[in-house]
C-alpha cells in the first residue's frame, strides 16, 4: 500500500481537472490551416516557372543537360529540406511539460502518488510570480523558461513563439531546432533561385534576341521572388542566430519586463521611523514602476543575459550531438532540443547585474 494515497479528484475546482484533459483548451478551426496552406503553396508556386525556364535555356538554348541537372537537383534538395523540416515543426509537440513518463501510474512505489499530489496542490503565494514554480492558467508546476501559449491553451517548455505558418503551433524546446532548419532551408532555396534565374534576366537585357520574352519573364518572376524570401527569410533567420548565440528565446528577448522575476530580494531600508518601508512588491510589478525603473531594466535587459553562458554553449544546447551519426539528422531536419527543456544552466554574471538592479530599482522608489 502507498504511504500517500488522497482521493482529491471530486474535491478538485474546475480548472484543476482540466489538467488531465484538453476540454478548456481551444478549439481548432478549419481556418488555423490557411498559412501553413500558404506557406506550402508559397514554396511550390515557383517550381513550375523553375522546370520551364530551366528547360528552355539550358537544355534548347545552350544544350546542357549537366547543368540543368546540377540546378534541378540543388532547388528540389533544398525544398526536400524545407519541407522535411516544416513536416516536424507542424507534427510534433514543441513542448509537453509532462512526457508520458511523468504521467503513467508506477505501482511499485510511491512517486508517483506523491508527484501528484505535489501537483494538484498550489504553492505558496510568493511562488506564483517566480520564474519556473507554477502556471495560474494550467494550475501545474510551471518548469524554468516554460510560458503558458493563450492560443494553444498549456504551457510550453522553452517556448520561444507561437507561429501560425507552421500549423498554428508553437516554436518550442523540441522544435526549435527544426524551425532554425527550416529557416536556413528556405533562405539558402531563395537565395540559389535568385542567383541562378537572375543571371538569365541579365542576359536577356544584355542579348534581347537571345532568350524568348516568356522565358525572360519567367526568370524575372523568379528573380524577384528570390530576392523578396531572401531578404524577409533571411533576415528572420539571422534574428534567430542572435538569439541563439546569446541563448535568448522571442519572449525572453522582446519581454525586458520578464527580468523582474529572477531579481533577488530587494534590499529593504532599515527598522527606523526616518526610513519609510519601499512601496514595491518583491518581485516588482510591472505596473508599479514609473518611468525611471524602466529604462533601468530595459536598459539591463540588454546587458543581462540569463542563460548566456558562451556562444559556443549556448549552440550545443540547441543542435549539439552526442553521436556523430546524428548529425545527420540534424542536416535532414533539424532534429530536436538537447536536455530535458525544463533546466538549464545560468550566466554566471547575472546575479551580480541583477542585484545592481535591485539596488537601483529601490534608489528610485526612495525618490518618488
Amino acid at each position: 500500500m502507498p504511504l500517500v494515497s488522497l482521493d482529491i479528484q471530486d474535491q478538485l475546482p474546475p480548472y484543476t481537472k482540466s489538467m488531465n484533459d484538453d476540454e478548456d483548451a481551444p478549439r481548432r478551426r478549419w481556418w488555423h490551416g490557411l498559412p501553413i496552406c500558404l506557406t506550402i503553396s508559397l514554396i511550390l508556386s515557383p517550381h513550375p516557372s523553375v522546370i520551364y525556364t530551366l528547360t528552355t535555356y539550358y537544355l534548347q538554348l545552350l544544350h546542357s543537360p549537366w547543368r540543368f541537372a546540377q540546378h534541378i537537383i540543388i532547388i528540389y534538395a533544398l525544398t526536400f529540406l524545407a519541407f522535411s523540416s516544416l513536416m516536424v515543426c507542424a507534427i510534433r509537440d514543441p513542448g509537453p511539460v509532462s512526457s508520458p513518463k511523468d504521467v503513467q501510474g508506477d505501482e511499485e512505489g510511491l512517486n508517483a502518488e506523491t508527484s501528484l499530489t505535489e501537483a494538484l496542490i498550489a504553492p505558496p503565494e510568493d511562488e506564483y510570480g517566480a520564474p519556473g514554480k507554477w502556471c495560474r492558467k494550467c494550475w501545474a508546476p510551471k518548469p524554468e523558461r516554460t510560458h503558458h501559449c493563450s492560443l494553444c491553451g498549456r504551457c510550453v517548455l522553452k517556448m520561444d513563439h507561437h507561429c501560425p505558418w507552421i500549423g498554428s503551433k508553437c516554436v518550442g524546446h523540441w522544435t526549435y531546432p527544426a524551425f532554425l532548419h527550416f529557416l536556413l532551408s528556405v533562405t539558402l532555396l531563395s537565395l540559389y533561385i535568385f542567383l541562378v534565374f537572375s543571371r538569365i534576366v541579365w542576359i536577356a537585357f544584355v542579348d534581347p534576341f537571345l532568350i524568348d520574352e516568356t522565358t525572360a519573364i519567367h526568370a524575372l518572376f523568379l528573380a524577384v521572388m528570390g530576392a523578396v524570401f531572401t531578404l524577409s527569410i533571411g533576415s528572420f533567420f539571422l534574428y534567430h542566430v542572435y538569439l541563439t548565440s546569446t541563448n535568448q528565446t522571442t519572449l525572453e528577448s522582446l519581454s525586458p519586463f520578464l527580468l523582474l522575476r529572477y531579481l533577488p530580494p530587494l534590499p529593504q531600508p532599515p527598522d527606523s521611523p526616518s526610513q519609510r518601508a519601499i512601496r514595491l512588491s518583491d518581485p516588482p510589478e510591472e505596473h508599479e514602476l514609473s518611468s525611471s525603473q524602466r529604462r533601468h531594466v530595459r536598459k539591463a535587459h540588454s546587458k543581462v543575459h540569463m542563460y548566456d553562458v558562451g556562444w559556443r554553449r549556448n549552440w550545443l544546447q540547441v543542435v549539439g550531438c552526442k553521436r556523430r551519426k546524428h548529425w545527420i539528422i540534424r542536416a535532414l531536419y533539424g532534429g530536436g532540443g538537447c536536455g530535458d527543456g525544463k533546466s538549464f544552466p545560468r550566466n554566471p554574471r547575472a546575479e551580480q547585474m541583477l542585484s545592481r538592479l535591485a539596488s537601483k530599482l529601490v534608489d528610485e522608489d526612495k525618490l518618488r
